[in-house]
């Protein structure tokens, strides 16, 4: 059934008009910018899936006021509501100057409406290598790993858009999945940094092991925040998440996960879920 016909079905509202190229969003300029199908989510056809969402906010909040003595540590993401497909305006600001430590936001407006406050700490880079020390493994390179289609399930241009690879002892509610895409973040550009790159694509922890297979006579669990945590920044456009998923008896949850490139580990996830049926799924 085309998303078209679904919509009409279910009485949602029509479709936005979706760019197709290969970008994420084309460029309206002065922090205005139109999503494409690519962009398109996983759970409502109308919506912007959360990944590719927080990977434009992060390009503008690092493109904002950009320091070369500070590095992007932090990056919060909160969810107010639907991220509506289709035109979207970005506001950035300082909310904490500082020499060596920073805080700016960024607030997403679609539809009238903001639909994420994300909010970075920038802090001081300098020499700490003699106190180098992770304490996360290393997982096994995608190069080294089988395609993967368990992604199938889930609908939408973003999901369409990933190539995935997944390391073995994968099963619901823990699993390691490779990712990457040959899309850039903007039209227009041909220099998608590896942060933008690599950040717009670790909301989808919450889909590469979930305790229950997705679909209308299933559950739902959908995130209503992204924290990222990087003790380094990340390079490459292979992002490997280590993800597990956990249940709780009241409706709520979490996803968890270790974020990899090529290089190793860099930094940490966390997303709280709401736990819920499907529309007319009976418990």
């Amino acid at each position: 059934m085309s998303a078209e016909k679904t919509a009409a079905s279910t009485g949602q509202p029509e479709l936005p008009d979706l760019a197709v190229g290969d970008f994420f969003y084309e460029d309206l300029g002065d922090g205005h910018y139109r999503s494409t199908v690519h962009a398109q989510g996983a759970w409502n056809p109308h919506e912007q899936h959360m990944a590719p969402a927080t990977g434009i906010m992060v390009h503008e909040l690092e493109k904002f006021q950009p320091r070369d003595d500070l590095r992007m540590a932090r990056v919060s993401l909160d969810i107010h509501g639907i991220i509506h497909g289709g035109d979207i305006t970005i506001d950035t600001r300082v909310i904490r100057p500082g020499r060596t430590i920073e805080l700016i936001e960024a607030e997403m407006i679609t539809a009238g409406r903001t639909s994420i406050v994300a909010r970075a700490w920038r802090l001081a880079t300098g020499d700490s290598s003699a106190v180098h020390a992770v304490e996360d493994t290393h997982v096994t390179h995608p190069e080294d790993l089988p395609v993967w289609d368990g992604m199938s399930p889930w609908p939408g241009g973003y999901i369409e858009a990933l190539d995935f690879r997944v390391d073995a002892g994968h099963r619901p509610g823990r699993g390691t999945v490779w990712l990457r895409h040959d899309l850039e973040m903007v039209s227009g550009t041909t220099t998608t940094t590896s942060l933008v790159r690599l950040l717009g694509m670790a909301d989808t922890a919450n889909g590469i092991a979930p305790r229950v297979e997705p679909g209308p006579e299933s559950w739902m669990f959908p995130n209503v925040d992204l924290q990222i945590h990087m003790h380094r920044a990340p390079v490459g456009e292979w992002l490997g998440i280590q993800a597990q998923q956990t249940y709780g008896t009241d409706g709520i949850g979490l996803t968890s996960g270790v974020l990899h490139d090529v290089q190793g580990p860099f930094g940490r996830t966390e997303q709280i879920l709401t736990v819920r049926p499907m529309p007319g799924h009976k418990r």
